[in-house]
């Protein structure tokens, strides 16, 4: 049985009932990320992936938002380069995607309040994303004399489509949750965040019944989709992909 415990008072865990909550914890500053939020989220979720009992990942902010994007005063002794905020936060950001995309777990941003810039970038690396209706979300990059290093150019357009992501990140325009669902970025929208989190705890309840190897192996598979290698190639690959999935037949046999 693992134990969660955070390396820093910025971040926020917590297990129950199959679900590790991971959440920034800066709330006076809308949570505003530094460099060890990034790398101590990745470490959790890194911790998760070996850990039987976590069967889904929720990414929260404490407070009333998920995150205003990267904390400006941590950049002010670092002269970004060529519009790039350097290796501080890049690394730890790096970090973090991956192990929010190599984990076998499904990981859900729950998008409240504010999701600006570096954090929308985080949220789009989940799985999927719940949010509220008026939830502020943008890319300001452009407005800083930035350019994204954490994958808004290639996750963004994923999600919406190169016309609308180029829309947004060329006029860094604030947009809202309820748009953010209508475009496609949020699964859903609700009016509260208390409706949000009946939602959510809902649908964490629908995952942690289902098979924990074959929500792995689906992961993994909808990884594939995102190869680009084209649909013949990637529906042979699908077909071809070997997991080990142990509770077939005792899930089958409850019928």
């Amino acid at each position: 049985d693992m134990s969660y415990q955070s390396s820093t008072p910025f971040i926020n865990v917590g297990l129950d009932a199959n679900c590790l909550t991971i959440e920034f914890n800066r709330p006076d500053a809308l949570n505003a990320l530094r460099p060890e939020m990034l790398s101590e989220a990745a470490r959790l979720v890194e911790q998760a992936h070996s850990d039987g009992e976590v069967m889904v990942i929720v990414l929260r902010g404490a407070g009333r938002a998920f995150s205003a994007g990267v904390d400006l005063k941590v950049l002010q002794g670092i002269e970004p380069q060529g519009g790039i905020i350097g290796n501080v936060f890049d690394e730890p950001a790096a970090q973090l995607a991956a192990a929010i995309r190599d984990t076998g777990v499904p990981v859900i941003a729950r998008a409240v309040g504010a999701c600006f810039t570096g954090a929308l970038e985080v949220a789009l690396h989940c799985d999927f994303v719940y949010t509220t209706h008026s939830t502020k979300f943008g890319d300001t990059h452009t407005k800083f004399g930035l350019r994204p290093t954490w994958g808004m150019s290639q996750t963004l357009s994923r999600a919406v489509g190169q016309r609308r992501a180029r829309e947004l990140s060329f006029t860094a325009k604030i947009f809202t949750g309820a748009q953010a669902f209508e475009w496609g970025i949020a699964n859903d929208s609700f009016e509260t965040p208390e409706a949000l989190d009946e939602a959510l705890a809902a649908t964490c309840a629908q995952i942690t019944a289902n098979s924990p190897e074959a929500v792995a192996a689906m992961k993994d598979l909808y990884r594939l989709a995102e190869n680009e290698d084209g649909i013949r190639a990637s529906l042979k690959a699908e077909t071809s992909s070997q997991y080990s999935i142990s509770d077939t037949e005792e899930r089958l046999s409850a019928f």
